[in-house]
């Protein structure tokens, strides 16, 4: 959606008319009016398909509209009447296509026919399904070593995808999964199970009607999330307590208007959301869990002191927790003028809001990638459970950790198997069902993956999904390591970056979208997903496949699968694809946590995955949970230099991920551009600059290697000092490959220290 570029004055709550309009205005730019709109109408039903966007939970009691306007946007975008057609790769060189911007890429429309790169041409042309199977299959044998290939998973994967996506590799030969999650939440899902044994949250969705307060750190919900909007608006207006801790002042934070409440609507009234909202530094989050804590620590010896009750909740940490000792004698010892420095916020704020917290009986702790995007994001997560811990507020209702996850089903696809480090008991499991013995070594992540593609030890790169090339960090070491490969495949529903980042080979398979239907050899099929709070649903597609060239993900792998294990494999492919339920048997057979797998899917809703710690069973050594020291209060290495600015990347109002929606992020002011750097006005006076120069960004680094993007205006907004902020995957570029939490391998997108400079006359703005 073209914009005049500008900046201005964008004073509306979240949600309201502004959602309405952007809605329509898709449907209409898609030339899908009407069929968009009877799409959205079966989005997140028990009937209908799971939106392709975010992980949010649904309602036990759905409305007709069970979508959000970003997720409006997904099934616009998915469900376009633009196509990518053979004729449109022959009129475009890869190279031409390498110069339009992401947004342009991806207006092309839906893929129609499987595409293969004629280096002679520099263009991609059309090839049949067999002969792409046998190009993949040729490549994977011709491998010394099973590990010289990657296999990357997108979140939106379906668990029977995904499922029969990990069986196939583990039956070529390796347990190298490089998946979008090491980008996101891999911090949760390494951190949270030292403290309290396992890797996903642990609320329901019900919980936010039972809870007494609510704290949220680094997340967006109005952006990244926006069905979490309602469930924030209902908590507000009966009075709950929410307290945000963000850099920026996130409009959604601030106050919502729900598009379907007419009282709202009609009045041009709004909901305040945060009750407090505090503005961290970039890099300050576990200053402030600590600031919080010790609080409470101080505040529970002086009430014990004088017989008034305690604050911390001594029953359960005597029971169900190890480290407490530790962990006082920490915080009784980190002093408030470092909690101040770090955190940028003062004292009082953080006591205020301790005291809130301290209050409530039941608390829900929501947090997102502001927090686990850092050099030491497992360390923030084990922080924030901490604090839950003190206070008793995980195994109880209306309390709990909730991280709140990407993709829509990037949470399933671990569930089922996508992993570089199986345990033992999975891959028993997993071998004595199908007649196999899988790999035992553990495999690659996202940034050893592109570290062995660098070295030439990995030859091929295959993606179910995503864009990685614009997903991944330092993009002059990465995209050289991708171009020097043999072969690069991407199953895709759209053109992306990553197609034209592309290997000796290259491969583009067109697959279908949630929204249409998925016919195979027994019917009509439905595939499962699981949401942020371990919900498994069904989704099925209601909608006629873009193409008639399109194949289902399932089908995709089993094609590969039998073209390049052949009559070795002791899968039955073709009965699996037949029919879902097959895999989903084979799932339950190989996860007893998904006993009566099919069955219950088929239930309205679905059901939910027990997870042991809401149940107050941890799963640790110790069989408690644990109370986790942290040396410090820098998430990030903090430079003396006081020239250093700590960036962090954000997506605009109009994305999705790497998606681009539109040019514009009408939240934060910005219209028709992406090329801006968020800073305060102290912060650009400091430097000699004014507002609107165009400045170059620099990262502070010492391997040698100059990490830069240029043209960047700089836009006033209220934001602590010494931090900055800009547009996701554009900033990508300037974060080391090396820079990543050395806990969970995830990149440090939401910490990276720059110089920013005047740019030069000549410097063409991205």
């Amino acid at each position: 959606m073209s914009e005049k570029p500008r900046i201005r004055r964008y004073d509306e709550p979240a949600g309201g008319w502004g959602a309405l309009w952007a809605v329509g205005s898709h449907l209409i730019e898609q030339d899908i009016p009407i069929k968009g709109a009877t799409t959205l109408l079966r989005m997140n039903q028990p009937e209908g398909f799971d939106c392709p966007g975010c992980a949010w939970p649904d309602p036990k009691h759905t409305s007709s509209f069970e979508f959000c306007e970003n997720g409006a946007k997904a099934i616009a975008w998915e469900v376009t009447t633009k196509r990518c057609t053979p004729e449109f790769f022959a009129e475009h060189s890869v190279t031409d296509l390498g110069g339009w911007s992401d947004y342009q890429l991806e207006m092309a429309g839906r893929l129609t026919h499987p595409m293969t790169y004629d280096a002679a041409s520099d263009r991609y042309v059309p090839i049949g399904w067999d002969d792409a199977f046998a190009t993949i299959a040729r490549h994977l044998i011709a491998l010394p070593d099973p590990n010289m290939a990657e296999f990357y998973t997108s979140g939106r994967t379906s668990n029977e995808a995904a499922f029969l996506y990990q069986l196939f590799v583990r039956e070529f030969g390796t347990n190298n999964f490089p998946d979008c999650s090491n980008m996101c939440h891999e911090a949760t899902s390494v951190g949270l199970p030292q403290s309290i044994g396992v890797g996903k949250g642990t609320v329901l969705l019900e919980d936010f009607d039972k809870t007494d307060c609510i704290f949220i750190f680094g997340q967006n919900p109005g952006t990244n999330s926006p069905r979490m909007m309602t469930s924030l608006r209902d908590a507000s207006r009966r009075g709950v307590p929410i307290i945000s801790f963000n850099p920026f002042r996130e409009r959604a934070l601030e106050r919502f208007q729900a598009p379907q409440n007419p009282v709202e609507m009609l009045s041009l009234t709004s909901t305040p959301i945060s009750e407090a909202l505090h503005q961290v530094r970039v890099g300050g989050d576990i200053a402030v869990l600590k600031g919080l804590m010790k609080v409470m620590v101080e505040e529970d010896e002086q009430t014990r002191k004088e017989n008034t009750g305690p604050i911390l909740d001594w029953d359960f940490i005597r029971g169900h927790t190890t480290g407490v000792e530790a962990l006082i004698v920490d915080l009784k010892t980190t002093t408030w003028p470092d909690i101040e420095a770090r955190s940028g916020l003062q004292r009082s704020a953080i006591e205020e809001a301790a005291h809130i917290y301290m209050r409530a009986q039941r608390a829900i702790v929501v947090y997102g990638m502001g927090l686990t995007q850092h050099r030491h994001g497992a360390r923030n997560v084990q922080q924030l459970a901490n604090l839950c811990l003190l206070r008793g507020n995980i195994g109880k209702d209306g309390a709990g950790i909730c991280p709140v996850r990407g993709h829509s089903n990037v949470q399933g696809d671990r569930t089922v198997g996508i992993t570089e480090i199986p345990t033992p008991e999975f891959l028993s499991r997993l071998g004595s069902h199908f007649g196999f013995t899988p790999p035992q070594a553990h495999g690659h992540n996202v940034v050893t993956a592109l570290e062995a593609m660098g070295r030439g030890q990995s030859r091929v790169f295959f993606a179910m999904g995503g864009n990685i090339a614009a997903a991944i960090p330092d993009w002059q070491v990465t995209h050289a390591a991708f171009r020097g490969l043999d072969l690069t495949v991407h199953v895709s529903t759209k053109l992306n970056r990553s197609h034209l980042v592309h290997g000796k080979a290259a491969l583009i398979l067109p697959c279908l979208g949630r929204t249409e239907i998925d016919r195979q050899a027994g019917g009509r099929q439905s595939v499962s997903v699981e949401d942020s709070m371990s919900m498994v649903h069904a989704s099925r597609g209601m909608n006629r496949p873009a193409s008639e060239h399109l194949r289902s993900e399932p089908a995709i792998v089993a094609g590969i699968a039998r073209a390049t294990l052949g009559k070795r494999s002791v899968v039955d492919w073709e009965g699996m694809v037949a029919d879902y339920d097959r895999i989903r048997d084979a799932i339950e057979a190989v996860f007893p946590i998904f006993q009566g797998y099919n069955d219950r899917i088929r239930v309205p809703g679905g059901f939910h995955l027990t997870s042991m710690a809401r149940e107050r069973i941890w799963a640790t050594p110790s069989g408690k949970a644990n109370l986790l020291l942290y040396d410090g209060l820098s998430e990030d290495p903090d430079p003396e230099d006081a020239e250093i600015l700590w960036l962090t990347s954000v997506r605009s109002h109009d994305q999705y991920n790497t998606t681009i929606y539109s040019m514009s992020d009408r939240y934060r002011g910005v219209f028709g551009r992406r090329d801006v750097l968020f800073i305060s006005e102290a912060e650009i006076a400091r430097r000699g600059l004014s507002p609107g120069d165009r400045v170059d960004l620099v990262t502070e680094s010492s391997d040698g290697i100059e990490r830069a993007v240029h043209g960047f205006e700089l836009v006033p907004y209220a934001f602590p000092d010494r931090s900055c902020a800009a547009y996701y995957p554009e900033t990508n570029p300037l974060v080391p490959l090396g820079a990543y939490d050395p806990m969970s391998f995830t990149p440090s997108y939401k910490g990276i220290p720059i110089r920013i400079r005047r740019a030069q006359p000549a410097t063409e703005v991205r």
